[in-house]
Order: structure tokens, then sequence, then C-alpha cells
């Protein structure tokens, strides 16, 4: 069974940094994609960014210029380096691992989210 274990969130005051993290633990060869998204109240759950095992990333509006997603392949971790956090910013942030490789096949696993709450 693969688990994704996120970490980092908390409450911030506007224009600070918080830094979120997600392991994968389990039975994985590799793992594709990972990615964070994120769930304010009252809006659709959105892509923040994501990122390839090469290192290619890509970010969604929410997460265009002040974040920065990274990862470490051989921890399978993924990070999520979030600045100048606006209010806006308040949200659960779900880290999403896509293409695991296991013993089993290919699976897609969800973390069970983190709450990052950014105060005015």
């Amino acid at each position: 069974q693969v688990q994704l274990v996120e970490s980092g969130g908390g409450l911030v005051q506007c224009g600070g940094s918080l830094r979120l993290s997600c392991a994968a633990s389990g039975s994985i060869f590799s793992i594709s994609l990972m990615a964070w998204y994120r769930h304010a109240p009252g809006k659709q759950r959105e892509l923040v960014a994501v990122i390839t095992t090469g290192g290619i990333t890509n970010y969604g509006d929410s997460g265009k210029g002040r974040f920065t997603i990274s990862r470490d392949n051989a921890k399978n971790t993924v990070y999520l380096q979030m600045n100048s956090l606006k209010p806006e910013d308040t949200a659960v942030y779900y880290c999403n691992a896509d293409g695991v490789h296991t013993p089993n096949g290919y699976l897609a696993v969800w973390g069970q989210g983190t709450l990052v709450t950014v105060s005015s």
C-alpha cells in the first residue's frame, strides 16, 4: 500500500513563507508525477504545481510567481515552497502522486491534506 504524508502546514501571517513536504511510502519503484493541489472554502480544487521525475515543472495560476515545487526522487518526496503568502492562499493543500510504479502496477494516490491559513 502506498501512502502520502504531508507536513508543514499551519498559520502564517500575510507576507510570510511556508514549506510543505509530502513523502510517499510503500513499495515504490518510481513516481512519474508529483503535484500539489489546493481546495479553498467555496471554491473548486485547483492545481498549484506539478513536477516530473526529471524535474520539469508546470504551475497553475495559483502557483505562478510565488510558489516553487521541487522533489527528491531518492526520498520519494515533493516540496512546495510558498513565499509572499496572501490570505487568499488559505486552503487545504493536497499532495498527489500519479504514475506510482509498484509491484502491483501503477497507481494514483492522494494525501490527506494539510491546512494552510494566512492571516491578514
